[in-house]
Formats: C-alpha cells, structure tokens, sequence
C-alpha cells in the first residue's frame, strides 16, 4: 500500500513550490505567508486581525508582526472598530489589491498549466476529490479546525 504521508508531503511541497515563485509583483518581493494573509483579507468583508490569524491558524503575535510589514509596503490598511477599540478591522489598500488579483491571476495561471495535462474527466475528478478531502478535514477531530 502507498505511504499517504508521503504523497501528502511530495503535494505540499509542490504546492508549496508554485506558492514560492508566484510572489514577485512590480517589483515587490511577498513572502508566502504575506500572500495568504493578503488573500484572506481579499477574501474575507473587514476582517478583525482575530479572524484572519485563526483562518490561516498563526498565533496573534506572529500574526501582528506580519501585518506591520504589510502596512508598512503600503498595501494593509488596520483601522480600530470604533465601538469596540480592543479590534483592529483589516482592509487593503489599493496597492494590496493589485498585489492580491496580480498574485491570484498568476497561481491560477500555474495551475491552469498543471490541469493542462489532464483531460476535463481527470481535472473534474480531481477537483471534486479535493473538495471532498477539504470537508473531511474540516470535521477531522484532530487536525484543520480554524482553517476555512
């Protein structure tokens, strides 16, 4: 039988790679870790810094020190909630959503070229089953829980 940890570990790596080499966008280095921070600011309406660092499971502290990088690049915007000042509301700026569409249109690009060596029925399959892998971890008692 095939060691799944280790077709798990050969997919993370890959991924991993297509992540590595996407994040060079007019001429500003993003470290992995600050495109899925972007990307999940995208993604989410306002986040608080709470939501996001519990999505991408980053301790607060860690978390902070990122976002200060990002808003010091120009492209993260943290605004205190007005009726709660313990919150902290993150949003783009204009620059950070160039940055996040120029990154997504690239990995989709990626990926677009990884699909292009398999017909529509193994593509369709394959996203179908990692769907279905993504929902089986979200119930997973032991791993995957903050992650969206």
């Amino acid at each position: 039988m095939e060691n799944l940890r280790d077709l798990f570990q050969v997919l993370t790596r890959r991924f991993g790679m297509l992540n590595k080499n996407c994040c060079l966008v007019g001429g500003m280095e993003i470290s992995l870790v600050q495109s899925h921070i972007i990307h999940e600011i995208d993604k989410q309406n306002n986040p608080s810094v709470q939501q996001v660092a519990d999505t991408l499971g980053i301790d607060v502290t860690t978390f902070s020190r990122q976002i200060q990088n990002l808003t010091k690049m120009g492209l993260v915007k943290k605004q205190q909630l007005p009726e709660d000042k313990r919150v902290y509301i993150l949003s783009l700026t204009t620059e950070g959503k160039y940055v996040s569409t120029s990154i997504d249109i690239e990995m989709n690009q990626y990926l677009q070229e990884v699909f292009s060596h398999m017909n529509e029925f193994e593509k369709d399959t394959v996203i179908r089953s990692i769907k279905l892998l993504n929902e089986s971890m979200s119930k997973s008692t032991v791993c995957c829980k903050p992650f969206i």
